[in-house]
């Protein structure tokens, strides 16, 4: 999965700032290609079937020892050969592994864009990880407080709908705009209204 090309993320960083004009809240996204690259859990996999390997052939063959462990390490440089190739690593992954690291991703990016730092506590993260097809929101407490779980639930929906249709931008914007409208309705733009975060889209990569 590639990242947001330049013609991608334009519009979704003039839906950032249209939908601050409205509200004293602060919205940041961070977008990034992977949570994760899964290395260590695709080595894992090609240790378990190379270690798998001997046993049938002790049972079933008359195979020679040396020939058996020769075998066994053709599997698992097999393995870690194709474990070389994005789609088929990401494949071996189970999903509920991925949404794990997504997940915790998501909230390391919640503390590092400070948005739990803002005066009203009206920060809104929205966090998409595309070789996951994960996407999470995560608001502040004294927005959380006003909007229900549902609420979140359904805009979070719809953008991973739209990202598994390939609309990326699409998808992004309209998660902003919704954003934009609980903000404005709950937390209007101040008298001495400061942007106190960035407006820009942040790109982020697996690490």
């Amino acid at each position: 999965m590639q990242h947001l090309r330049t013609g991608e993320r334009a519009p979704i960083e003039d839906a950032i700032s249209r939908a601050e004009k409205e509200t004293s809240g602060e919205i940041v996204v961070v977008a990034t290609r992977a949570s994760a690259h899964y290395f260590g859990i695709g080595l894992m996999w090609a240790a378990l079937v190379a270690l798998s390997v001997p046993l049938p052939l002790i049972l079933f063959t008359d195979w020679p020892v040396e020939q058996i462990y020769i075998v066994q390490l053709t599997v698992f440089a097999l393995g870690v050969a194709l474990l070389q190739w994005e789609p088929f690593r990401f494949a071996v992954v189970p999903k509920s592994v991925k949404h794990a690291r997504a997940h915790k991703r998501a909230l390391e990016e919640f503390l590092v864009q400070d948005l739990h730092t803002t005066k009203g506590r009206t920060g809104v993260l929205i966090y998409v990880s595309f070789a996951e097809h994960f996407a999470e929101l995560i608001a502040d407490h004294a927005i959380d407080k006003k909007v229900s779980q549902e609420t979140w639930d359904q805009i979070v929906r719809e953008l991973t709908d739209h990202l598994s249709r390939g609309e990326r931008d699409k998808g992004l914007t309209a998660a902003i705009e919704a954003c934009g409208e609980l903000l404005a309705k709950n937390f209007p733009p101040g008298i001495e209204d400061l942007n106190e975060l960035p407006n820009h889209l942040i790109v982020r990569d697996a690490r």
